[in-house]
Order: C-alpha cells, then structure tokens, then sequence
C-alpha cells in the first residue's frame, strides 16, 4: 500500500520521535498510572513524548486541507442547511468570490482581500444545525453594513485601501445591493419558519478579525484590547437574554486551549454594531438572539493566510460545546 506524502513524514516522525527516547537509570513506572513516571524521565524524554503525544492528536483528528477549503462554483452566493433546532449559525464574511465584472477594475489584489476576510469560520461552525455560508467577497457587497454603505467606495470605508482601479458604474453598486437585498429577505424568511417551528432562536453571528495590522513581524495588538474572543452585544436587549448569553459566554470560557482557557470578553475590541445582529433584533425582539463572535486571527497567519489546523479544531470544538447550553437556556428562557 503506497502512502501519501504526509502520511510518510509522519511516519518517519513518530519513529525517529519514538527510538530517541530514553529513561533515565533507575526510574519507576507504574504502567497502571503512567503520569507518575513523568518526574523521573530526563527532561529530553519528556520533551519528546510531549511532541510525541501531539503528533498522535493532531494524526487522529487534524482537519484535511480539502475539507477546508471547500469547493465553490463562481456564480454561487450562499449555502443554507436548515435542521430541525432554534440554533442558527452565520459566516456572512468567509467567502472570498467576486464578480467578473468587479474582478476586471479590482486594485486591490486577493491577498489583500483575504486579509480582511474571515476565512475558516464556515469551518468553525459546521456542527451548528442551521448555517449559513456567504460564498461572495465582502469586497463585493458587505452583508454586515447597512444597505447604503455596503458596498465600499472610499477607502475611508475600507481600512484605507485602494479598492477600485476605477469609478464602479451605478449599475455595478446596484447589482451588489441587490445581492444585499435578496440575502436579508432570504434570512428573514428562514428565521421566521424556525421562530414559527421553536418559538424563539439563537443566531450566532461568526466573524474573526486582525490583530497584526501594523505587519507580520510588528507587535500585535495588546492583549488588553483584543479578546481571543470578543462578544458584541450593543443591539441586543441585554437584559432580556442574558440567561442566554451569559452561559453561553461561561461555556467559552471553560474551554482550554494549549493550556490556557479561552480569553472571552463582551463588547471589547468590537460591540457587535453589525447590520445582521441589528436586523435580527430590530425583526424579532422578543424571540431572536443574536450573538456577534469575533475570533482573533490566532487560528491563522493573517498574512499569509496559512491556517493553524489545531486552532481551528479547538475553536470548531468549542462552538460545539456551547451547543447544549444554548438548548437549555432557550428552554428555561421565560
């Protein structure tokens, strides 16, 4: 049986990882409680078994690269999986797709647009019931703005870039907009049928955003100001659902992730001031939640756009967890 690349360096790994491993003379090991062996190993043992210990996690559950970059026709605009379940979740900024007609007068090139995407939080939410996946570029029409700044025309609407090589022609901006139109009817109407079927809903609202603006080798910003993960809250009824959104925001902060729990803070780095999260409770006050999530790019290189596959397991990991929580707080919600 031939094997693939990857699966030969691994293997190589794993028995150079294994046969250089050594016990210091005279240990005790108790096969029953291995833990107990750790003090008496030479601290280059229990460095390699470390090592060791993660290749084998990361062999068992690490993501294909073809799992995450799926495929994508040019002309599609969404995905929408609709289950049987109130738990709604979004990826309104993943896509990365544009319009020919955009792509000819684009200055701006795909790397600098990938920057200020949110690519892999369609990965991250794949065990929620309900998704939806935007497939287009937010350079084509922002989803997340209102209707009459979404599609970006300054740089003073685009962190400073230089977007268009080019005046857009209105009939160009209008087509946008009408994507933006058809989106929010279109959401409208799948939240209506799950208010209708459970009587109340959670919309979580997944974005992630930059940390190293200033490049790749410049320092990031301070952890004091940017959240591994940020919770936006300011269009919400905040006292209305915090028996929702409190769980929800403890059940993050239980999750471990190289050793540390999660940082998850409200309202910090960003308020949740988006056109979506403010479209759902504008639409249904007293029945829908949404949550607005930003992850920092720490699952990613934001330069590059190299994804760090274990992050985006933890964080996948994580939205599933919080999963039952949002169940029973929807279920004890008066």
């Amino acid at each position: 049986m031939r094997l693939s690349g990857e699966r030969r360096a691994r293997r190589r790994y794993l028995r150079t990882a294994t046969t250089a491993c050594h016990v210091d003379a005279g240990a005790q090991t108790d096969p029953r409680n291995p833990s107990m062996r750790m003090p008496l190993l030479s601290g280059e043992f229990a460095r390699r078994q470390r090592k060791l210990q993660m290749a084998n996690r990361l062999a068992q559950s690490r993501p294909l690269r073809d799992d995450l970059y799926q495929p994508v026709k040019d002309d599609d605009l969404w995905s929408v999986h609709r289950a049987d379940s109130p738990l709604v979740g979004t990826a309104i900024h993943n896509g990365h797709g544009l319009r020919p007609d955009l792509s000819e007068i684009m200055a701006l090139d795909a790397s600098g647009r990938l920057r200020e995407e949110d690519p892999f939080t369609e990965f991250v939410i794949r065990d929620v019931p309900n998704r939806v996946i935007v497939h287009r570029s937010r350079f084509e029409v922002d989803l997340n703005r209102a209707r009459d700044g979404a599609v970006y025309m300054t740089r003073e609407q685009a962190w400073g870039l230089h977007i268009w090589a080019r005046n857009l022609k209105a009939s160009a901006v209008e087509r946008s907009l009408a994507t933006h139109d058809a989106y929010y009817a279109m959401l409208g109407q799948m939240l209506r049928d799950v208010e209708a079927q459970f009587g109340r809903f959670v919309l979580l609202d997944i974005h992630s955003y930059n940390h190293r603006r200033a490049g790749p080798s410049a320092d990031p910003t301070p952890a004091a100001d940017a959240p591994a993960v940020n919770i936006g809250t300011f269009s919400m009824d905040r006292a209305r659902w915090a028996d929702v959104v409190d769980p929800f925001m403890e059940s993050l902060r239980s999750f471990t992730f190289r050793g540390e729990a999660m940082d998850v803070r409200e309202n910090v780095a960003f308020q949740g001031r988006g056109e979506q999260t403010r479209f759902v409770h504008a639409r249904f006050p007293e029945t829908g939640c949404a949550i607005a999530i930003e992850f920092k790019k720490f699952f990613m290189d934001e330069w590059t756009g190299e994804p760090d596959d274990e992050a985006l397991l933890a964080l996948r990991a994580m939205i599933k967890a919080s999963l039952p929580v949002l169940l029973e707080a929807l279920e004890q919600h008066a």
